[in-house]
């Protein structure tokens, strides 16, 4: 909390840490505006727009390409109206992914939830098990078996920065998938711009892990408490808890918690140790960023304080850390955890009161993949808006992940990722133009259009120095054949035959010998 008014800051503290380990305290902050009109709550698989708790969801058809898709509905009486109704993959021959699109903010931070409810959608016996990504970096594995079993629904959350002002957020098969991908509910969620700062979000996306205020048989939190969507779930352990006789104004605090989540705090007796076995369950081996937020509950005076020691699996977290009534938050952006993890607090030998801690956060940092580059992303957007009846997986990222890349496409990473290779021979059924942006494919190496019925002339494809083969034979294009084809200096072969074109043969064309030419 502020020191004085409208006072932000940092100390950074030097500590032996395992590896480059990154701390920091905040005791205050400005206020933030939230950015506004991006956010969204999606009722997936319905047509209608439905009302949980006080979120209004909204029907999913304005944000997803629903050719190749389906709905179904729960036949359950028990469950909340999101996860009533969901959208799966048909057939992963049509369709290998899934992909929901969203007007953003570019360099907007934001949280996204995917919420899964299998309800036995499709008479099998356990749930798909696939893959989720966003723009074109693999999230996570959804796997909702055992939450399932429970009867419970799952949720993957993960904060993440726009790098343009479009956000995709795509299902897809994977080699473990057996049965339909699918998705129940979708939520985009605004965050302001300080929090979770310390992350280099250029270079990482957040993944939720665990979240919990340390209030023993306490409420789980959320909207509207929460503004920003996030879910605090009650943490209980054996430990005592105590009650708030202050209050916290959570704008001072960098990731803005919920003021609820500083009523309650678990603590031990004066002299002691408080320890926690936080998060409850084991963690994959990984980097982490990790909040803890804290508050000396007793009402204000000058003698309303606690400072003790903060160590994680035995490596100091944070060292003699001063509480008191205005609350603070410390955290680290990249420390490492693996399987089980303790949280010590050991107090200072003269705190007149011992321990205290009232919530906390883990998120597993995700390294973010290469994407394609922008120039060939706007050839691609030219060609889905000129062509029609293209392959339904082209959505998303045209490139990443690699194993995932749009049907027919190619790409190679260097500095950055292009598009080498574009294919979609004998599809019979493409239409429409190419379009004149094509030429800005300058890694392209082969094109092969040809058994379609593409229409129009063949663009101006002079840039195109790297291009080796052109396949355009059996379409109806028409016009002259660009005098500009016979100055690229790699290509080798060139059939276009069985169009409509008129004129003669360019020279520059026919006079070279080094192509095998078919028109």
């Amino acid at each position: 909390m502020s020191l004085s008014i409208f006072l932000l800051w940092f100390v950074g503290v030097p500590l032996l840490v395992p590896g480059d380990a990154f701390i920091k305290l905040v005791a205050g902050s400005d206020p933030q505006p939230n950015p506004q009109g991006n956010d969204y709550n999606v009722n997936c698989g319905s047509n209608e727009d439905v009302e949980t708790g006080e979120l209004k969801y909204v029907a999913d058809n304005a944000f997803v390409l629903s050719e190749g898709t389906k709905t179904a509905t729960i036949n359950q009486t028990d469950v909340l109206p999101i996860l009533s109704t969901l959208r799966y993959i048909l057939d992963k021959t049509i369709k290998k992914k899934l992909c929901y699109n969203f007007q953003v903010l570019r360099g907007g931070k934001y949280l996204v939830k995917t919420i899964f409810y299998y309800g036995n959608f499709d008479g099998g016996t356990n749930p798909p098990v696939f893959d989720l990504i966003i723009e074109g970096t693999k999230w996570s594995t959804v796997n909702t078996t055992q939450d399932y079993l429970k009867g419970l629904a799952s949720f993957y959350e993960i904060i993440f920065v726009a790098r343009d002002n479009k956000l995709t957020v795509c299902l897809s098969w994977n080699n473990e998938t057996v049965s339909s991908p699918f998705i129940s509910a979708l939520e985009v969620h605004s965050l302001n711009d300080l929090m979770y700062n310390a992350t280099d979000f250029n270079k990482y996306a957040l993944m939720t892990v665990a979240r919990h205020s340390f209030a023993p048989q306490g409420e789980t939190i959320g909207f509207p408490d929460d503004k920003f969507g996030r879910v605090w779930y009650p943490f209980l352990d054996n430990n005592p808890s105590v009650s708030s006789h202050s209050n916290v104004t959570p704008s001072t605090f960098l990731n803005n918690p919920p003021e609820k989540v500083f009523q309650t705090a678990i603590t031990t007796s004066r002299g002691k140790s408080l320890q926690v076995m936080w998060p409850p369950f084991p963690v994959p081996v990984s980097r982490y960023y990790i909040a803890l937020y804290l508050q000396d509950t007793r009402t204000p005076s000058p003698y309303s304080w606690r400072v003790f020691d903060i160590v994680i699996n035995g490596e100091t977290f944070y060292p003699l850390l001063n509480v008191t009534t205005s609350g603070v938050m410390v955290f680290s952006t990249f420390w490492p955890l693996n399987g089980p993890t303790t949280i010590t607090l050991t107090p200072k030998s003269d705190t007149p009161v011992g321990p205290l801690i009232n919530a906390a956060e883990v998120l597993q940092l995700l390294a973010l993949e290469g994407r394609t580059a922008a120039r060939d992303v706007m050839v691609m957007d030219d060609l889905l808006r000129s062509i029609q009846h293209l392959p339904l997986d082209w959505e998303g990222d045209p490139c990443m992940p690699r194993e995932n890349a749009w049907t027919g496409v190619t790409c190679k990473s260097r500095k950055a990722t292009r598009i080498v290779s574009l294919n979609l021979t004998d599809f019979r059924v493409l239409t429409g133009v190419l379009p004149e942006s094509l030429s800005n494919l300058s890694a392209l190496h082969h094109l092969w259009l040809g058994g379609n019925s593409l229409s129009g002339p063949i663009p101006d494809l002079s840039s195109l120095k790297a291009l080796e083969t052109l396949h355009l034979e059996d379409n109806k294009l028409e016009g002259p054949i660009p005098e500009s084809l016979g100055n690229l200096p790699n290509l080798r072969e060139v059939f276009l035959q069985n169009n409509n074109f008129t004129g003669d043969i360019p020279a520059s064309l026919k006079n070279r010998h080094d192509i095998l030419l078919k028109i």
